[in-house]
């Protein structure tokens, strides 16, 4: 083992790297490319303290298993060390396959891919460049291991990817209505018939946790400010996109470009380990130089939403409970187009609207109570209180959002 294995947390405190192999994959360029991709995107548009990042989360993450692992082990549960480091694995890499600005643009860049079925692809790699030592760690993440509790420890309702990035993010943003006992939650984990269950006297704190989850996304990951701001991202890579396929070479890292000139499927990814480096070479800074480089670019709709972005020059934008009519939409559109002198094929460039939605507790991925008499029962029927039944129901919210300026003319 190396020297260097205990880092310094800002949430935690002291992580340990237990193994040599798990200090091998955090040193590989694949994870190190996560120092490079914030965890929350533009939220930072919003709260300037959310500049941390995937390998903050990932590492996190990694520690929370281990004590969640050592917590069911002295409950008298059998964990093999290779189980044990299996799941920390399983759990570090879980983001690996993130593309620039995490959520922002995972449909922008890469139609239909999402970032689970990348991550894959890269432990998949990691895998053969390590000899098969991840094997077991692909079984769990895949869900394909016949204890199926250390799948739902890495993805479920109550995972510990949620554990972790619910009190980072409530850390980094100062959000403190997203608080949640996650100590306490961990210390009442169970298993019961193959499943994470947790202990009755746990239930306040699942309630907090859902309750703490609703809030956070209302008010960090779908606040309206960082919405328009990724709209405004999604935009000006549309733009980029239409103008590289139309043979105009814009300015840009060589991943970048690659990715601007050419639509992958999935499929293409699945064949091509070229491809999936090229993926694992590109980071934030690939996409921030570019836009400094497309702000005094000569097509005017790039160098506007570009000038804008860089100098927070948001869209403005409208938020309702209930879904934009066609008649209000149409007014927006032709006093866009006369206000700011666009033409129509100009306008989705600069307009967007749709819909945003929360649902902090899907019952159909119940998250277990155990009880005093021993029965395991979902969490909406342990609890006295009525909100967990009503927080299983999605909530939608309405967005329309505009430039208010531009100098195309």
């Amino acid at each position: 083992m190396k020297s260097h294995k205990i880092l310094n947390d800002p949430v935690y405190g002291f992580i340990t790297i237990p193994s040599e192999l798990i200090f091998t994959i955090i040193d590989h360029p694949y994870f190190q490319r996560l120092r490079r991709i914030k965890q929350l995107g533009l939220t930072d548009f919003v709260y300037p303290g959310a500049l941390h990042t995937r390998f903050h989360h990932a590492l996190g993450a990694m520690h929370l298993m281990s004590i969640t692992l050592d917590n069911l082990r002295n409950k008298g549960h059998e964990i093999s060390d290779q189980e044990y480091e299996a799941s920390l694995i399983a759990i570090l890499l879980h983001d690996i396959g993130h593309g620039p600005f995490s959520h922002a643009l995972e449909y922008t860049l890469l139609k239909g891919i999402p970032h689970e079925s990348l991550s894959l692809l890269l432990m998949e790699s990691l895998n053969k460049q390590l000899n098969g030592q991840l094997d077991l760690a692909l079984r769990i993440f895949k869900n394909n291991y016949e204890r199926k509790f250390f799948h739902q420890l890495v993805s479920s309702q109550l995972d510990i990817d949620r554990l972790d990035y619910l009190q980072r993010d409530c850390f980094f943003t100062g959000v403190s209505e997203g608080t949640i006992g996650a100590d306490r939650i961990i210390k009442m984990m169970n298993i019961k018939d193959d499943q994470i269950v947790v202990e009755e006297k746990g239930l306040y704190s699942i309630e907090n946790f859902l309750s703490a989850r609703r809030l956070m996304y209302w008010q960090v990951y779908l606040h309206k400010t960082t919405v328009s701001a990724e709209k405004m991202l999604i935009n000006l890579i549309k733009r980029a996109k239409d103008l590289q396929q139309s043979g105009t070479n814009l300015q840009g890292s060589e991943a970048l470009s690659y990715f601007l000139q050419n639509n992958f499927t999935l499929k293409d990814f699945q064949h091509s380990k070229d491809l999936q480096e090229i993926f694992a070479s590109m980071d934030d800074f690939d996409i921030w130089g570019a836009v400094k480089l497309w702000q005094k670019n000569k097509d005017l709709v790039l160098s506007n939403i570009a000038d804008m972005f860089l100098t927070r020059n948001l869209f403005k934008i409208k938020l309702s409970n209930l879904p934009l009519k066609k008649d209000e939409l149409m007014e927006m559109e032709r006093k866009m187009i006369r206000n700011l002198n666009i033409s129509e094929e100009e306008l989705p460039y600069f307009f967007s609207y749709g819909s945003i939605s929360n649902n902090a507790y899907v019952a159909k991925e119940s998250i277990l109570i155990l009880t005093k008499k021993g029965e395991v029962i979902d969490v909406a029927q342990a609890a006295d209180l009525p909100n967990i039944k009503a927080m299983s129901k999605i909530v939608k919210k309405y967005y329309a959002c505009r430039a208010k300026d531009l100098t195309l003319r």
